[in-house]
């Protein structure tokens, strides 16, 4: 890390160890004798031995008026401290001098000296070193390789340090990735007049942002935002609304006029409706997600499936959408959809998963979260009909046994992450049947599959699982992940045990 603290800051490599010396009072003689107290066991009770004959000026002067003297034996071979130049010269040992040339006395051995600090002053650096450190701060080519190093937080701090580090943090490679939360109160500035105006965004063009959230805004926000951020009409790629007042006409502008958008969030938003949905859906979309808005039912998906054939991933969170809306999807999208999460959509059974899957059959990510009414069967119709499935979410889902359990790993042979959060049926039974438990596996082959296709984030906050059966899920030394919420099972021993044979997995108590 370079060295940025100023000229007076900077310390003698040669300071004491503990930067302390010993300094008894002053004696009837008017003299005093200094000693170092601590230091490395070969240096204990010395002083730095120089080759200069008077004491510099720089060391500050008694507090006594009577003459200041030293006494120290010193040593050839030690080290000489660059601000303490006590000894005569000469080669070998001599007597400490005091300012005046005069011999210092030794004191009484009897008499205890006392502890003060000695304040050393700042030793400047030479001008030439200081021009090559402020050459090295501001070399664009080495912040360039260096700034990587840190989190996004501390960029923005580093970018306020002076214009050469702005300039090069200011680059959009340094914010890929990076979405920045908008308040709706933030996007205008009050002006002396009392008139309200919008703020610049030209820091944020400067970084190239393409994604933004956007929290509270009215359609004007909307427009405003538009108007004023370079990079809206073709730039921006993702945009997410939450707790917004946002209405048909302000979507559909914002659709209309945001032409490289693909990744759209709504989230809390309750003044659109389905008719905004049907007038303002654009097909470049790839990526939707809809959660808290009151106005989506069976309708929205009817729109999101006629007027997205490109969409590749949704996410759905609507207490009103039936088992009907599943069998909406066309197609086009049952090739290109490979995402789909269901989050709390408490309508939809069995039946909704036997349209879902039989309308998009190339689901790699699928969450059914929640959804308080799927069963063992519906687990079934997952298991035999999606094989290329990679992520299964069942959290929150009270009518799952270990029956499901056993579906999983009898068919899914590609599962990499499986959710049992709060699925309060499952029990050791069937989480035997992950890692393959002779005597409740009736399928030789998911021993195989299991320790092949891995289950690198098991998420299992499921009250009736125990400690003999957690224990068992060491056979799956390919665990990355697992977390243990809720369950009586998971003990310190248990942890201790998984510490022991799982090195590589993150446990989550």
């Amino acid at each position: 890390m370079l060295n940025m603290s100023a000229p007076g800051e900077l310390k003698s490599p040669c300071v004491t160890r503990n930067g302390m010396v010993k300094l008894p009072p002053a004696q009837p003689n008017g003299m005093l004798s200094a000693s170092i107290t601590k230091g490395t066991p070969a240096a204990k009770n010395r002083l730095c031995q120089s080759s200069s004959s008077t004491l510099p000026s720089v060391l500050p002067p008694p507090p006594s008026p009577l003459p200041y003297h030293h006494h120290h034996h010193l040593h050839q071979h030690h080290h000489p401290h660059p601000l303490l130049h006590l000894e005569t010269g000469g080669s070998g040992p001599g007597p400490l001098m005091g300012p005046h040339g005069s011999e210092a006395a030794k004191p009484p051995v009897a008499q205890k000296p006392s502890l003060r600090p000695l304040l050393l002053p700042p030793h400047p650096l030479p001008k030439a070193l200081l021009l090559a450190e402020r050459q090295l701060v501001l070399d664009e080519k080495l912040l360039n390789r260096l700034l990587w190093y840190f989190t996004t937080a501390e960029k923005c701090a580093l970018a306020q340090v002076c214009k050469t580090w702005r300039k090069v943090l200011y680059q959009p490679k340094f914010w890929e990735g990076v979405m920045p939360i908008l308040h709706a109160k933030e996007l205008y500035a009050l002006l002396p007049s009392g008139d309200k105006e919008f703020v610049s965004l030209q820091a944020f063009a400067l970084r190239g942002f393409q994604a933004f959230c956007l929290v509270g805004v009215s359609d004007l926000d909307i427009c405003e935002f538009i108007d004023n951020y370079p990079l809206s009409k073709k730039g921006v790629r993702s945009v997410s609304l939450k707790r917004s007042t946002i209405t048909d006409a302000g979507l559909e502008v914002m659709l209309e006029q945001m032409q490289g958008l693909m990744h759209l969030e709504l989230s809390g938003c309750n003044d659109f409706t389905e008719a905004g949905l049907w007038s303002s859906l654009n097909a470049r979309l790839t990526s939707l997600s809809v959660s808290d808005c009151i106005n989506v039912a069976d309708d929205a998906i009817a729109a999101i499936s006629q007027l997205l054939p490109n969409l590749s991933e949704l996410s759905l969170q609507a207490y009103h959408v039936t088992d009907t809306a599943m069998a909406y999807f066309t197609a086009k999208q049952g090739y290109t959809t490979h995402t789909l999460r269901l989050h709390s959509c408490w309508e939809i059974t069995n039946h909704g998963v036997v349209n879902m899957v039989h309308s998009l059959p190339n689901l790699t990510a699928l969450s059914l979260s929640g959804c308080s009414k799927i069963t063992d069967d519906g687990v079934e119709l997952v298991a035999e009909n999606l094989r290329k499935l990679r992520s299964l979410d069942l959290s929150w889902c009270p009518r799952v046994t270990d029956m499901a359990l056993e579906y999983i790993a009898c068919d899914l042979h590609k599962l990499e992450e499986l959710v049992l959060d709060r699925c309060v049926r499952i029990t050791d039974t069937g989480l035997g049947y992950l890692y393959g438990e002779p005597s409740q596996c009736f399928h030789l082959g998911i021993i195989h599959v299991v320790s092949d296709a891995t289950v690198p984030l098991l998420n299992a906050g499921c009250p009736l699982l125990t400690t003999t059966g957690l224990s068992g899920l060491i056979q799956l030394q390919d665990l990355e992940e697992l977390e243990l919420t809720n369950c009586p099972g998971a003990t310190a021993e248990l942890f201790k045990y998984y510490s022991q044979h799982l090195p590589h997995c993150m446990v989550i108590e």
